[in-house]
């Protein structure tokens, strides 16, 4: 039923769904891929398929969500390039990997409710007391979710931003830019494992790639500077739980 209503939906509205997907996910340091993965995941296109386009628009989305919150002081380098050290080469290796599609389904619903959980129930509050993150953490999840994000598409940011939150190595608007940069670097060694095995990237992700742009620009300009809103984020988890439901039963 969802395959039939957006298949025959116009470039239009497509064009509209990835807008406003890479401007919410830009507003919170992201670059949207499971969101993305989630509408091509509802008009039926195929696991190879979504792969590198989600890569390539998560790569240009993160890049603007990058800059915008740097500029807005709240890049942390150290914190972020130990992460980066220990997922980038996973994240290549599991770009390079093709999972059969059972288990691509599968992983790909986990992560999309957690996308979703991340979403509905994050707190905009700044964390007092912050913690000093022990190098093995950042090592072992630093591996374990560049392989991951590399594996399915995604750059990350929807396991790395709560746990930075979560365990108080940083507030919320320095979690938001350490995951961009990480999404950035991650979703660019994912791509370089797909392309190594002599894949193409599909001609849709060049006419999605204006579009995400746009909505990156307007997304992160705002959100580097002020609040979520908490209502958007709570539409889109429905949205992914929604996805997260077609994968886990089709």
């Amino acid at each position: 039923m969802w395959s039939d209503i957006l298949i025959s939906a116009s470039p239009v509205a497509l064009g509209l769904a990835f807008f406003f997907a890479a401007a919410l996910y830009a507003s919170v340091g992201h670059g949207g891929a499971s969101a993305y993965l989630a509408v091509m995941g509802l008009i039926g296109m195929a696991p190879v398929e979504m792969k590198p386009i989600a890569l390539v628009l998560n790569i240009a989305v993160s890049l603007l969500a990058f800059i915008a919150f740097a500029r807005a002081d709240h890049f942390r380098a150290r914190l972020f390039w130990l992460f980066a050290a220990a997922s980038v080469p996973a994240a290549f290796v599991g770009g390079w990997l093709q999972s059969p599609e059972p288990v691509f389904k599968f992983i790909l619903a986990a992560a999309l409710l957690f996308g979703a959980w991340r979403l509905a129930f994050h707190r905009n509050a700044e964390e007092p007391d912050l913690r000093e993150p022990p190098l093995s953490a950042i090592l072992v999840l630093g591996f374990a979710i560049g392989f991951l994000s590399g594996l399915i598409g995604i750059g990350g940011g929807i396991f790395l931003t709560p746990l930075l939150v979560i365990f108080r190595w940083t507030p919320a608007k320095p979690a938001a830019a350490i995951s961009a940069a990480f999404i950035l670097v991650n979703s660019l060694a994912g791509l370089a494992g797909f392309v190594t095995k002599g894949n193409v990237v599909p001609q849709l992700a060049w006419f999605l790639l204006p579009v995400v742009l746009a909505g990156a620009w307007f997304g992160s300009s705002w959100g580097s500077r002020h609040a979520r809103t908490p209502a958007l984020q709570r539409v889109l988890a429905a949205v992914l739980v929604v996805a997260a439901a077609k994968f886990a039963t089709y």
